[in-house]
């Protein structure tokens, strides 16, 4: 009795100190199928092949964040039954990782307040100005309410229960933002970084980051080069996201990868 008691002790510390992060979307901005396509992946019945906007959800004890709210961001909470939400936190302002903030009413009007909107100053400039009506003066009732929190690519910061270690990452010319949780590390289109921010994906057990599809790219990893940042990392676990229908129908390439590392998919479960 006393054993027993003291195992459910330390599965509950266990849960109150593990971080899942829920893959929301895998796609790239045109999502998986793509309109018009008529290609195998965009025709295919798998399930895994069906890719929403890139998004993810990282929960620890209470505490649940969003990384990215892009178009399918509504779906992608309907779909996981998502009640409850601590702050949305952004990677970068383009459309497909930002375009879903409207859809923040609903938890504003549970919640009775703002959703805090973790972004840096840049970011928040596009965020205002493609969500003016939510910030105007003499705004009318029903508008999404957004707190702005801004955050440095240089210093960590908390929303309650879980630290961001920013990693820093080019996309194509534009500066964007992976981040570090515990033992998670989330870089999305990222086509380059340099050696410094490898350093601060040392001793990750999981990372995932970004590969749009084989060939080379101007503002992605492609697949090849996305497995050599994994070799600098040395994780654990490397799950493959951001994906293209151009990578191959996913029971086709998953027994392409070397041991420990995996393509993501849409409602996929990772903790560390």
């Amino acid at each position: 009795m006393v054993f027993l008691f003291f195992d459910k002790i330390c599965s509950y510390f266990c849960f109150l100190t593990m971080t899942t992060l829920t893959f929301l979307g895998t796609g790239t901005s045109q999502g998986v199928p793509i309109v018009t396509c008529d290609c195998a992946v965009c025709r295919s019945a798998d399930p895994r092949d069906r890719r929403l906007r890139t998004s993810a959800m990282i929960e620890r004890g209470s505490t649940r964040v969003i990384i990215d709210a892009g178009p399918d961001f509504r779906q992608q909470m309907l779909r996981e039954e998502v009640r409850r939400i601590d702050g949305i936190v952004l990677t970068h302002e383009h459309k497909d990782h930002i375009a879903g903030l409207d859809d923040v009413r609903a938890y504003n009007y549970t919640a009775r307040a703002p959703m805090d909107v973790y972004a840096t100053e840049r970011v928040q400039h596009v965020v205002c100005k493609d969500f003016d009506y939510a910030f105007a003066e003499g705004r009318p009732k029903g508008v999404p309410e957004m707190n702005l929190v801004t955050i440095s690519s240089d210093k960590p910061f908390r929303v309650r229960d879980i630290e961001f270690i920013p990693i820093v990452g080019q996309h194509g010319r534009l500066p964007v933002l992976g981040f570090r949780m515990d033992g998670i590390a989330y870089l999305t289109d990222f086509n380059r970084i340099e050696a410094a921010e490898i350093e601060k994906l040392r001793g990750v057990e999981v990372l995932i980051i970004n590969a749009l599809c084989r060939e080379p790219h101007t503002s992605h990893f492609s697949l090849d080069e996305a497995l050599r940042v994994r070799e600098l990392v040395c994780p654990e676990r490397t799950y493959i996201t951001h994906l293209s229908h151009r990578i191959g129908p996913y029971a086709e390439i998953t027994s392409e990868l070397p041991a420990g590392c995996f393509f993501a998919y849409d409602g996929l479960r990772v903790e560390a």
